[in-house]
């Protein structure tokens, strides 16, 4: 593994997970794939067939020069370039609470995946809510942005996504919760400071 993968796992642990997840040589759509560092990994360690979709202009600037394939479009209007079960695997990765059309976007999600992975920042972790109680919006290694500058227009919880998920018609297949890259397995909602999921179309 190169000194840039290894950068990547070291800024985002749910890379790592996403990684154990997605299986070799498969076709992978990364939705709000930021500069395209997940998908350039994923190809190097598992020869996957990638494509990622992102709105800003920079990161699409950045994932050209990271060699992915990448589309330019707003996740908010839908995955109609894409028929059912297009992808092995529909990744959201740490996009979903930036996004207004939440149940909208999962469905959509898991329609064009035949597994899908979803990660995010857990807003119940206790920290967060410390700070909340304190007065103050939490500004963490999982939520790094001041309430003025953030692209998150939505917090959720464990608990809230996995309430959600039979709602939107998501099976849930496997879950990893993690604080600073280290597995949490016991009292997740609070103790966990990022959730990953690996789903499917129920």
């Amino acid at each position: 593994m190169n000194q840039r993968a290894l950068d990547y796992l070291a800024l985002r642990p749910d890379f790592r997970a996403i990684a154990r997840w997605v299986e070799p040589r498969a076709t992978v759509l990364d939705l709000g794939c930021g500069d395209g560092s997940l998908l350039s990994l994923l190809s190097e360690e598992l020869d996957v067939l990638g494509y990622g979709i992102e709105i800003n202009d920079a990161g699409v600037l950045a994932s050209t020069q990271n060699g992915v394939n990448v589309i330019q479009q707003n996740l908010e209007d839908g995955l109609r370039l894409f028929e059912d079960g297009s992808f092995d695997f529909a990744i959201l990765s740490q996009t979903l609470q930036t996004i207004h059309q939440t149940a909208a976007i999962l469905r959509e999600t898991v329609r064009v995946g035949k597994e899908c992975i979803v990660s995010f920042p857990n807003f119940g972790y206790w920290a967060h809510r410390l700070s909340v109680l304190r007065g103050r919006m939490p500004v963490s290694k999982s939520l790094p942005y001041q309430w003025h500058n953030t692209p998150n227009v939505r917090v959720l919880t464990i608990e809230d996504f996995e309430a959600l998920a039979p709602e939107v018609g998501i099976e849930i297949l496997d879950r990893v919760v993690l604080h600073e890259g280290q597995v949490v397995r016991w009292g997740v909602n609070w103790r966990g400071s990022l959730a990953v999921y690996r789903v499917k179309k129920s």
